[in-house]
């Protein structure tokens, strides 16, 4: 069976559309990692529908890019990802200052897709206040 049916389909995202007018879809490992990126940026409350979704990552914009907000947001980071990815196990979440701009703090999160067994990474910016 291919990855694309064991992790699932879904609209791409950022949302792009197709040489042929058509919202393009993506599948498999692209699939999860746009997933991740959905729910840690979704603020909690920024969807009706469903209230508690979300990292809210956009919460540490004015936070001091310290230690201690750095280890609080990889926190919210494992436990959205346990909430709302049922398609991983993760296995380290690491929050480091950018030395290309105290502003930053990159998020890199390992993981394994429970289907495959398969491990990944993925990093994601998170602009502070510095």
């Amino acid at each position: 069976m291919d990855a694309g049916k064991l992790l699932g389909r879904g609209l791409s995202f950022p949302p792009r559309v197709g040489p042929d007018g058509r919202l393009q879809w993506s599948e498999g490992e692209r699939n999860v990692r746009e997933s991740i990126q959905v729910i840690l940026t979704t603020q909690q409350r920024e969807r009706i529908l469903l209230p508690e979704f979300g990292g809210s990552l956009g919460q540490y914009l004015f936070e001091p890019n310290t230690v201690t907000t750095r280890h609080q947001m990889a926190e919210r980071i494992t436990r959205a990802l346990a909430q709302w990815e049922p398609r991983i196990a993760v296995e380290s979440v690491s929050v480091e200052e950018d030395p290309r701009d105290a502003r930053t703090a990159t998020a890199t999160i390992t993981y394994k897709l429970v289907a495959t067994g398969a491990r990944e990474r993925i990093s994601l910016g998170v602009t502070l206040a510095g």
